[in-house]
């Protein structure tokens, strides 16, 4: 069993050492935090959705600029899409494919950005509502997996963990999503 622990350490280190020796991943994470930054100094809003454990990392990343993350300073508008009465409605009466995209289309607007999270980058209901979001002309980020799926061609900013299981891909997503939020913060409230 030592083995194992140790070896599940080793890969997550490897994962997170490959993906941060990229230097085009950290430069997408600063287009990324200059993009949230422009929405919300021009009081738009970041939405964002996400299957399974990707919908708990993008309510994490809403709450943290709704909430408070390392500063006390004024709320951030931020909306995770995970309504359970939005989704079963939504779900019943369109198809699940539509659940994140139906939202968009109702309450998104030009100017606003999107915030989406797949470990493969090939899940239909974010795949629709990265179209949805383009139809609006907002800004589109992607934290993705694998090889980015369908989604990297569909989003402004790929941010890819090349990487074969979820686990190892939403470790690296919790820490983009810690970084991208502590520079907001630090643009919007210590500049």
């Amino acid at each position: 069993m030592t083995d194992h622990i140790l070896k599940s350490f080793t890969d997550a280190k490897n994962v997170l050492d490959n993906f941060m020796g990229n230097q085009s991943n950290i430069e997408v994470i600063g287009e990324v935090v200059s993009c949230f930054t422009e929405v919300l100094k021009q009081d738009g809003s970041i939405f964002s959705c996400g299957n399974g454990g990707s919908m708990a990392d993008a309510m994490h990343f809403a709450e943290e600029l709704t909430g408070r993350f390392k500063q006390d300073r004024r709320p951030l508008s931020a909306i995770s899409i995970s309504d359970p009465c939005h989704i079963s409605c939504t779900a019943n009466d369109y198809g699940y494919e539509y659940i994140f995209s139906r939202y968009i289309e109702g309450v998104a607007k030009t100017g606003d950005a999107l915030l989406l999270i797949s470990t493969s980058g090939n899940s239909p209901n974010v795949i629709a509502a990265a179209k949805a979001a383009k139809t609006k002309q907002m800004k589109v980020v992607g934290l993705l997996g694998n090889d980015g799926g369908k989604l990297k061609n569909l989003v402004d900013y790929p941010l890819i963990v090349p990487w074969p299981t979820s686990d190892r891909i939403q470790e690296v997503h919790i820490k983009l999503i810690h970084i991208i939020i502590e520079c907001i913060e630090k643009n919007l409230f210590q500049g």
